[in-house]
C-alpha cells in the first residue's frame, strides 16, 4: 500500500477536494475562510496548494460566511454543502452562532476551527482561553452542545477517522446538521505518510429509510378512522424531495395542507389542498383546518411553537402523527410515530389508505383567505404614504415571477411572508428556526449560489440589516446579484409590538425614538449599501419599489432598495392580533407583578391562554 506524505492540512483539503455527490459534483463546494492566528499557516497554505480544484470563498465575518454556507445547503435540499474555516479565539467563537442555526434547522456545515497547539509549548499562545482547571479546553469546546459532530485533532493520523465522521454525519438525513473539527494549529502543518487509498473519490449517497411496518399499519388504521384530518408540512419534506408526493397524497386523500416557516413552498400556493401558514403566524384557512381537525399528520416538522400556537391549535380531542426521519422528532407531543423518509413513507402510507378520502376540506375558507391577502397585499393609491410591510410583499410579488424566492430570517416579515407570500413551488426561503438576525443578506448570497437560476428577493428590516450587511461587499466582489428589500421603520419593530401588545409592556429601547439617546439617527441606508459597491435606491412607494426590482435582474451585482414602512395588522387574514383567540397564542412570558394595570390585566389573560395548552409530549 502506497503513501503520500503531506501536513495534515493538505491531507485534508485533497481529501475533500474528492468527497463526490452521486450526480458527480463534490460534497463540499469549497471552504469560506478568513486567515489568521491559527489558520493561515496551515489550512491558508493548504487551501492555496489546491486552490485548482478546492474553491476557497473569502467573505468578510465568520459568522456570516458560515450563514452563505448554510443558505446554500438549504437551496440545494441538504444534497451538497460548504465549509468555513476560522482562525483561534474570536475567529471559532464568531462561528458560534452560526453552528447553533445549522444545529437546530438540521443543516450541513462544516467547521474548521483553528486551535491551540497541541503540544503546549508556547502555551498559553495569543488569543487562548484558559480554563484554570482543565488543561484540555479551548474556546472551541463552545461548538459541543451545537454541533451534530465534533473532534478535536490533535494528531495527523486523527484526519483518517474524523473527517469521514464529520461527512457520515452531515450526508446522514436524521442526524444531520454542523460537523466541527478543532483543528490545533502545530498540528496542521505536522506531516505524516498517509494511505493513498485514502485519497481515492469516494461517493456519499443519502439514504431513504424506509418506515416500519408495525407503525405504518398503526397509522394508515388511524387515517381511516378520521374523518378531518389535516396535514402539517415541515422542512423535510422539502429535504426529502418529497414535495410531489405531498401534493399527490393531498389530493388523492382529500386532506388540506398547512405549512411551518421551513416547510413553505413544499407545495406551490395554487396547489388546491394548500391552506397557507400553520400556527402563531398562520392563515385564518389553515388555522380553522386545524381546530376542527381529528387527525394532525405531521410531515417533516419539530411541531415548533410557532407552528402549534404555542400547543394550543389543536383541539382537545385531536391525535396527532408525526412522520420524521429521526425519531427524536417523531415522538414529540406525544404523537404517533412513523420514522422514515418522508417521500418513501408519504407513498408507502398511501398504498396501503387505497382509496380513502377525508371529509372535504372547506375550499370557501381558502379562497376567503386568499382574497384577504389579495385585498391586503394590493397597491396602495396614496403613494406618498408609508406603505405596509403586506403592501411591500404585494408589489414585489407583482414585480417577480414565479422563479423568484422570497427569503428572510428575522422581525415582523418572517411572519408578513409566511402568510401574505403566494410562492411557486420552491419559492421561499426561511432561516427561522433560529430566528436568526443578521442570516439575511449573507444568506441571500449563500442562496443564490444554490439555486442561481432563482431570482433571490432579500427581505430585511432595517434593524437586522444594521446587525450584518458586510456580505454585500462580497457579493459585489463575486458578481452574486440578488436583491435586497430593505423595510425601515426605524428600529425594531417586531420586538416593540410583541413588548407593547403581546406582553402588556410599554414602548421602551426598541424603536430609536423610545431609546435613550441624545439624537435620533438619520442613517442613509442607501449610501451606506453604495459605498459597498451594491447598487442602492430609495423608492418613495410601491410604484417605484416594483420598477427597480424589475430593473435589478438586470445586473450583476445585488440592489438594495430602501422603503420606509409602517407596521400594521393583517386583518381578515389570520394573522389579526387577537390575544385571546387561542388558534393564534404564541407563549411568551408575562410579568406575574406590575404596578401597571394594563401589565396585570394582561397577566389574568395569559393564564386564560396557557390553560389550553397540551401538556403531552
Amino acid at each position: 500500500m502506497g503513501t503520500i506524505r503531506l501536513t495534515a492540512a493538505q491531507a485534508m483539503v485533497k481529501w475533500l477536494s474528492v468527497q463526490m455527490t452521486p450526480e458527480g459534483e463534490r460534497y463540499i463546494d469549497g471552504m469560506w475562510a478568513i486567515f489568521g492566528h491559527g489558520n493561515v499557516a496551515g489550512i491558508g497554505e493548504a487551501l492555496h496548494a489546491y486552490r485548482d480544484v478546492f474553491p476557497t470563498w473569502r467573505g468578510q465575518n465568520e459568522q456570516t460566511m458560515a450563514h452563505a454556507a448554510i443558505a446554500y445547503a438549504k437551496a440545494r435540499k441538504r444534497t451538497r454543502a460548504m465549509a468555513v474555516t476560522s482562525s483561534i479565539g474570536p475567529g471559532s467563537t464568531n462561528v458560534v452562532t452560526a453552528a447553533a442555526l445549522a444545529h437546530v434547522n438540521r443543516l450541513p456545515l462544516l467547521i474548521v476551527a483553528g486551535d491551540v497547539f497541541a503540544t503546549r509549548r508556547p502555551d498559553p499562545v495569543l488569543q487562548q482561553v484558559e480554563d484554570f482547571d482543565d488543561g484540555t479546553v479551548s474556546a472551541n469546546d463552545c461548538f459541543r452542545p451545537v454541533s451534530r459532530y465534533f473532534d478535536r485533532i490533535t494528531r495527523p493520523e486523527h484526519l483518517l477517522y474524523a473527517l469521514p465522521r464529520a461527512l457520515r454525519t452531515m450526508t446522514d438525513p436524521a442526524n444531520c446538521g454542523p460537523a466541527t473539527l478543532a483543528f490545533c494549529q502545530d498540528v496542521q502543518c505536522e506531516a505524516y505518510d498517509y494511505p493513498a487509498e485514502f485519497f481515492e473519490p469516494r461517493v456519499w449517497h443519502i439514504r431513504r429509510p424506509r418506515p416500519d411496518l408495525d407503525e405504518l399499519d398503526r397509522v394508515a388504521a388511524l387515517l381511516r378512522a378520521a374523518k378531518r384530518p389535516v396535514i402539517i408540512s415541515g422542512g423535510g419534506t422539502i429535504y426529502s424531495q418529497a414535495e410531489d408526493a405531498l401534493g399527490d397524497f393531498a389530493s388523492k386523500h382529500r386532506i388540506p395542507v398547512a405549512e411551518t416557516q421551513a416547510g413553505k413552498s413544499g407545495l406551490s400556493q395554487d396547489h388546491p389542498m394548500n391552506f397557507g401558514a400553520s400556527g402563531v403566524d398562520g392563515s385564518a384557512a389553515a388555522n380553522s383546518a386545524s381546530v376542527a381537525a381529528d387527525l394532525v399528520i405531521g410531515v417533516g416538522t419539530r411541531f415548533q411553537d410557532f407552528t402549534t400556537g404555542s400547543r394550543t391549535l389543536f383541539g382537545e380531542g385531536a391525535k396527532l402523527v408525526s412522520i420524521n426521519i429521526h425519531g427524536y422528532d417523531a415522538a414529540k407531543h406525544g404523537a404517533e410515530s412513523l420514522v422514515g423518509d418522508a417521500k418513501v413513507t408519504l407513498q408507502a402510507l398511501s398504498d396501503l389508505l387505497g382509496d380513502y378520502q377525508g371529509d372535504a376540506p372547506d375550499a370557501a375558507a381558502r379562497e376567503d383567505w386568499l382574497r384577504a391577502v389579495d385585498a391586503y397585499c394590493a397597491r396602495p393609491e396614496n403613494q406618498a404614504a408609508k406603505p405596509t410591510d403586506g403592501q411591500v410583499i404585494g408589489a414585489v410579488q407583482r414585480a417577480t415571477g414565479p422563479d423568484a424566492v422570497a427569503m428572510c430570517a428575522a422581525g415582523t416579515m418572517p411572519g408578513a411572508l409566511k402568510l401574505l407570500w403566494k410562492p411557486s413551488q420552491g419559492g421561499y426561503h426561511m432561516e427561522y428556526g433560529y430566528s436568526c438576525m443578521g442570516y439575511e443578506v449573507a444568506g441571500a448570497m449563500g442562496l443564490k449560489l444554490g439555486a442561481p437560476d432563482r431570482d433571490v428577493i432579500c427581505f430585511v428590516g432595517d434593524g437586522s440589516y444594521m446587525l450584518a450587511n458586510s456580505e454585500l461587499a462580497t457579493a459585489v466582489m463575486r458578481r452574486i446579484p440578488f436583491t435586497v428589500v430593505l423595510t425601515d421603520n426605524r428600529g425594531y419593530g417586531c420586538i416593540n409590538r410583541l413588548q407593547t401588545m403581546g406582553c402588556g409592556g410599554e414602548p421602551f429601547n426598541n424603536m430609536y425614538v423610545d431609546c435613550n439617546v441624545e439624537v435620533q439617527p438619520e442613517i442613509d441606508y442607501v449610501m451606506h449599501a453604495a459605498s459597498m459597491g451594491a447598487h442602492a435606491v430609495k423608492a418613495a412607494g410601491t410604484d417605484q419599489l416594483e420598477a427597480e426590482l424589475k430593473a435589478a435582474k438586470t445586473r450583476d451585482i445585488p440592489t438594495v432598495i430602501v422603503i420606509e414602512t409602517i407596521a400594521k395588522d393583517f386583518p381578515g387574514t389570520g394573522l389579526e392580533t387577537s390575544a385571546g383567540d387561542h388558534a393564534f397564542f404564541w407563549d411568551v412570558a408575562v410579568p406575574e407583578v406590575s404596578d401597571r394595570q394594563k401589565q396585570r390585566d394582561r397577566f389574568e389573560e395569559y393564564l386564560g391562554q396557557i390553560a389550553n395548552a397540551r401538556l403531552v409530549n
